[in-house]
Formats: C-alpha cells, structure tokens, sequence
C-alpha cells in the first residue's frame, strides 16, 4: 500500500511540476497576425494573474516579471528592456503580445535551459567593428576603431584566465570586411561570436543596445520598413532562441554595471550577425556623439568595465543555457594588454586624459599579461581598398 502511495505522490509531483503543452495556448487572430493573450501567458509559465493600469499590463512578480503596453513595442522583463517584434495589442479588453514574440523573445528568456541543441560554449570570438581607414564614429577624444579594439583585447584576456579560447577578428588597426569577419566566426563549433561598437547619433541620443538577428519575416529595427528580403531565412535564424539568450545576457551584464539609459535589445540584420551559424550578437556602448557617453567612452576605466561586463555575460549564458556552467565571475581580473611583440599596448589616444567618471563598480586598471594574436592576417599591401507570418507554434 505504501508503494501505491509513494507512487501516487510521485505522479502528482510530475503533473504540477511540469509546464503545459502547446496544446494549451489559445491563439488569436488580430490584424492578419497571431497573438496570445497576457492571462495565457501567465498561466503557461505560472506566473499569476495579469494586472493592467491603463494601456500598462504587468505579468508576474519576485523573480520573473513582465510589463508592456497596448500599442507599444517596449516590453520588459524583471526591468531590462526589449524591444517587440511588433506592438502589444488589445482584444475583448485582454492585453496581447505576438505569437512571433512569445516563442522568439519571451520563451528564450524565461526558459534558456529548454533550448533545443544548444552547444557548450569553449571559444568566443570578439569582433572589433571598424579598423584601418574605417574609423567609424568618432568623439573630441577619438575614434571608435580604437575603442572597441581596446576593449575586445581586455575582454580576451579575462575569458582565456577562465579557460575559454578566444579569437580576435582584428588585432591591429587594419580593416576586416564584414563578409571576412562572419565567414572567419563560421570556423568554429561550439563558438559565440561578439561584435563590438560605439554609436553614433543626434547629440542627446545616449545609452546601450544590444542587437540580435531579426527572424524570418520580422523587419529590421535598422531599416526604414518591412523589404522583401526579410522573409529570406538567414544562417544566423537557425539560432535564433541561443542569439536572444546570448543578447540577454549581454545586455543585463552591461546595462548592470554601466548605469547607462537602457535602449534595449533590438533587432537587425547586420551581415556579421546574419550570416554566422554560431550564436551572435552586436554591442553599441554607448554614443561618441553624446558629450557624456563619448567622455566615459574614453576612459580605460569604463572599457574595463565592458570587458568584465562581456566576460560575465559568456559566463552567464553558459549557466542559463547548459547542464554543467562555469563557476560565476565575481571579479574582473586585471589585465595588461601586449602585442604580438610582447609589447606593451597603450591605450586609445586622449582616452586616459580625459575627465570621464568612471561608475563605482568600474574594474582595476590592468596588470597581467595579454597576447592578442592576429588570427585574420592585416592586408599585405598598406593601400587599402576602401513573411508575411510564418513562425512555429508556441513549445512547451
């Protein structure tokens, strides 16, 4: 009798504990478009009941808690902001999100760990944008080629101290076309791929954004519309839940430790980005064209900051995403950056003079060796030549 029991009890645990099926989700038609309603969402993911405040609906409290609004493509979760695929909307009185969002951003956030074929990371390649005569955007202090290239050699020898290999797209001021970058990320297997950048802008546009690939059909937050184009399935979408895991982390660990305005997660179809078939994602740090962003750009102290920031981010994905995750990252280790040569590399010129005030969590300044080899070889010559609505159903 003892053993019906025991095996009764056993039953029941595994009828609360696991999650609905897709058979559960009620979907609904709303503009030519499939959305799901808050409440569905809440009761899928065991979240409570739905709260609403005018246009405002909030889902969920403690440790998992979503907010949006009616007609806006904002959305957050446990306050970090994303962007949506396409507006919250309303139906009957029941706020609702896109069947498009709930299994693309929503899913991959709240369940890392249900994430099919998600490989163990062991390399990370960091991509420094620009270099050579590309110097993308620039500040009164310098050039963003030198600032990213800064920050992916401080952030390669905090992950090689925590026993990841690390590839560099560019590890002097030459120039790497985009196609050579995503085709250089291809090589590698269980492999992430981080592109780093400033930003550019009107002179108040200020803060962080992480960019990851847009899926099929939805359009690029970087363009002026819906194209043709964008029901074209790119490499990159056969990791579309591991990209938005990935841009989670990033973003989290950035926005965290920064204290910069929160300009969230976005989408886009940026070559380096659309064309790997290893998880990917695009930092924009901040904007050389704003007087405060440009400034703390520019001191050593904040890139060490954003390198720790990446380094925690590698490291967080991995315990989000695999059974057997790395130990947490609780320190940023100090760095000394060398070259090739075993030379000392200084940093970006006008960078250490500036007046920057660097957050009071930033990062030491470095001290332990660093060799950045150059895995994609400078060029020889010094001349440089300058769906409509096709998305699964919502998984359990």
């Amino acid at each position: 009798m003892s053993k019906i029991r025991a095996v009764a009890v056993l039953l029941l645990l595994v009828f609360l504990f696991t999650p609905l099926q897709a058979s559960d989700w009620t979907l609904v038609k709303h503009g030519g478009r499939d959305y799901v309603t808050a409440s569905n969402i809440a009761s899928f993911y065991n979240l409570g009941k739905v709260e609403r405040e005018g246009n405002t609906f909030r889902i969920g409290n403690g440790s998992r808690r979503l907010r949006g609004q009616v007609g806006g493509a904002e959305f957050y979760i446990n306050a970090l902001k994303f962007i949506l695929s396409y507006p919250a909307a309303e139906q009957n009185g029941e706020p609702m999100i896109s069947r498009m969002d709930l299994v693309k951003l929503v899913e991959p956030v709240l369940r890392p760990s249900k994430i099919r074929n998600a490989e163990p990371i062991r390399t990370v390649i960091l991509d420094a944008g620009h270099g050579g005569h590309d110097k993308g955007a620039r500040s009164i202090y310098g050039n963003e080629k030198d600032y990213t290239l800064d920050v992916v050699r401080r952030c390669k020898a905090i992950l090689e101290q925590q026993g990841y290999k690390v590839y560099l797209s560019r590890s002097g001021d030459y120039f790497v076309s985009l196609d050579d970058r995503s085709a250089f990320a291809n090589q590698f297997s269980n492999a992430m791929f981080i592109s780093v950048h400033f930003n550019s802008g009107q002179s108040l546009a200020s803060g962080l954004e992480v960019f990851t690939l847009a899926p099929r059909g939805v359009p690029s937050m970087a363009s002026d519309g819906p194209r043709m184009s964008d029901l074209v399935e790119c490499k990159g979408n056969k990791r579309d839940a591991e990209n938005m895991a990935l841009a989670t982390a990033t973003h989290a660990a950035m926005v965290g430790r920064s204290r910069l305005f929160d300009r969230g997660i976005k989408r886009a179809r940026f070559v380096v980005i659309r064309d790997i078939g290893i998880p990917g994602v695009l930092i924009e740090g901040g904007f050389l064209s704003n007087s405060h962003d440009a400034k703390l750009i520019a001191s050593a102290q904040y890139r060490q900051l954003m390198a720790f920031s990446i380094a925690m981010a590698v490291n967080n994905y991995q315990r989000a995403t695999t059974a057997n995750p790395p130990p947490f990252l609780a320190k940023a280790p100090q760095v000394q950056l060398r070259d090739e040569s075993g030379a000392e590399i200084q940093p970006p010129a006008n960078g250490e003079g500036s007046e920057a005030s660097p957050t009071p969590e930033a990062s030491p300044e470095p001290t332990v060796e660093h060799a950045a080899p150059a895995v994609i070889p400078p060029p020889e010559s010094t001349t440089e030549q300058p769906q409509p609505n096709d998305t699964p159903k919502p998984e359990a």
